[in-house]
């Protein structure tokens, strides 16, 4: 008798301890995404301070190579001391290495605007249109995209790769890259319902009117939005250039209502 009350008691407890671990487990997948949420928003608008003060603290004198070899920086960019010692909170970046990336990407943009045709392709868009090392840029961030009417700023990296557009908005390779010009058209790309992101989640909320801004190393470009689209995977003629704009165009993947997916447009043309 005294065996079957202790067994009994011991059942008792398993399932109480089962029924407490499934209520944790349950509070945390529920708590999770906003938690996740909260912690990459913050890091992505530190990334987004830290990029305007390196814009701000620009060095015209020296490069990184020379800056590397005489030990003012560190690989990554970063102000050291004697010993080596990080005394930098951002890297520190050198006006005649971001004059080179911008002679480059200007030459870039001028053979996407050529031969589009032949550089958008499924093998290529994932891949980085320039090695930003090549210039003493080790974060991989290129400017960022901000919409202020719904509250979205998002760092910019080049190519529209899965780790790429899980940290932002990922640069579709073969388009121009968001420098601006008469004949370019710079695709970006980001998730939609990504678990503890928000990404471009609200991009259907802009409207016809609405301002965009890029930013990157060599200043500020204004947009507004012009249209919205929903178009099928394979329908992607809005990638490609349109004869004198100047156009930044926002894709991201919105249900097609049979368990597939669509293609959602912003258009924005330069004001």
């Amino acid at each position: 008798m005294i065996l079957f009350l202790k067994g009994d008691f011991v059942k008792k407890k398993v399932v109480l301890g089962s029924l407490i671990l499934l209520l944790l487990v349950s509070v945390g997948l529920f708590v999770y995404p906003s938690i996740s949420k909260g912690v990459e928003e913050k890091k992505i608008n530190t990334q987004i301070e830290n990029f305007d003060t390196q814009v701000e603290e620009v060095q015209d004198e020296g490069s990184y190579e020379e800056a590397l070899k005489e030990g003012k920086i560190d690989e990554e960019g970063y102000k050291v001391d004697s010993s080596g010692n990080r005394v930098s909170n951002t890297p520190i970046h050198y006006k005649v290495d971001l004059d080179r990336l911008l002679k480059d990407s200007q030459a870039y943009n001028k053979n996407v605007e050529k031969n589009q045709y032949t550089l958008l392709t499924e093998d290529t868009y994932v891949k980085s249109a320039l090695d930003l090392t090549n210039y003493g840029i080790y974060d991989g961030i290129y400017g960022y995209i901000s919409a202020p009417s719904i509250d979205m700023s998002l760092p910019i990296y080049l190519g529209a790769s899965d780790y790429n557009m899980s940290s932002g908005a990922g640069h579709m390779t073969g388009t121009s890259l968001p420098i601006g010009g008469k004949n370019t058209n710079c695709i970006l790309t980001a998730h939609t319902g990504y678990i503890g992101r928000t990404f471009f989640d609200n991009l259907s909320r802009l409207s016809k009117g609405d301002n965009v801004y890029i930013k990157n190393y060599f200043g500020t470009l204004h947009y507004k939005v012009v249209t919205t689209e929903v178009h099928s995977p394979k329908d992607s003629y809005r990638c490609y250039i349109e004869e004198g704009k100047d156009l930044i165009t926002l894709i991201t993947c919105i249900s097609d209502g049979h368990w597939g997916f669509n293609r959602y447009y912003v258009i924005c043309e330069r004001v």
